[in-house]
């Protein structure tokens, strides 16, 4: 709601990718260098491979007054300075899906062309898709191991909580959005307390109780290594396709 939806106008190539932004009240175009001429904040959210093409075409259309953001997995910021006009203002983004519902988790790096003024502008628009934060871009390929990817582990987490609770007689459905709401709670609890994880969990334990018979059989499984072993291999995967 920061932007009127007369205000953007989509490229793409077919009529297929612009149908969702004609629906929400946007402009549409099949011209890349109509979106140059009319905006100056510009976001790039084609495929890796792609990309290299796309910047060449737009390269020439490209001024001091635009902004340029890519949301383009693995394609560095030296890349993105390389492959248009020297001095240009280009941030790189990476978001993740729950930015489709505003409660997304998302990182950005700015080049050596953008200041303060083109982070803080950024990071505001975005800021009503979920939480935004500034990083060096180092941290990019980590926040896809962590945050990218690390919304499928926690929907495979929360498919293993509710089949749990179907083996002990609950119905799918019911035990579905109990899971659901059992992660959700437990992750806006994590960002409104400010409290370590390890604090919280201490917390629902008592002695003797329910929970931290439940912990052993985790630890028992090795939870903790395993997930720590599924962001660095996600993580390792992030940086190898960056260097293909």
């Amino acid at each position: 709601g920061k932007v009127p939806a007369s205000s953007i106008l989509a490229s793409a190539p077919s009529d297929k990718n612009l149908d969702a932004w004609r629906e929400s009240g946007c402009r549409t175009t099949h011209c890349n260098l109509e979106v140059l001429q009319e905006s100056t904040l510009v976001f790039l959210a084609t495929k890796p491979h792609i990309l290299p093409a796309v910047l060449q075409e737009i390269r020439p259309a490209v001024g001091p007054h635009h902004v340029v953001v890519s949301l383009a997995a693995g394609v560095t910021l030296q890349t993105l300075q390389r492959l248009l006009p020297a001095g240009t203002k280009v941030l790189r983004l990476m978001p993740n899906l729950p930015c489709v519902v505003q409660a997304g988790a998302m990182v950005f790096a700015r080049g050596s062309g953008a200041g303060d003024g083109e982070a803080a502008l950024l990071k505001s628009l975005l800021s009503s898709c979920g939480l935004c934060e500034e990083v060096p871009e180092s941290y990019i390929n980590i926040h896809t191991g962590l945050s990218g990817s690390g919304v499928a582990y926690v929907y495979l987490f929360a498919e293993a909580l509710a089949e749990g609770a179907v083996k002990m007689g609950m119905p799918g459905g019911l035990a579905s959005r109990i899971a659901a709401q059992t992660l959700l709670g437990a992750a806006k609890m994590m960002l409104e307390t400010g409290e370590h994880p390890a604090k919280l969990r201490g917390d629902v334990c008592t002695p003797g109780g329910t929970t931290i018979h439940a912990l052993h059989q985790l630890e028992k499984g090795a939870l903790r290594a395993t997930v720590m072993n599924a962001v660095e291999a996600a993580t390792n995967r992030a940086c190898d396709m960056a260097e293909d």
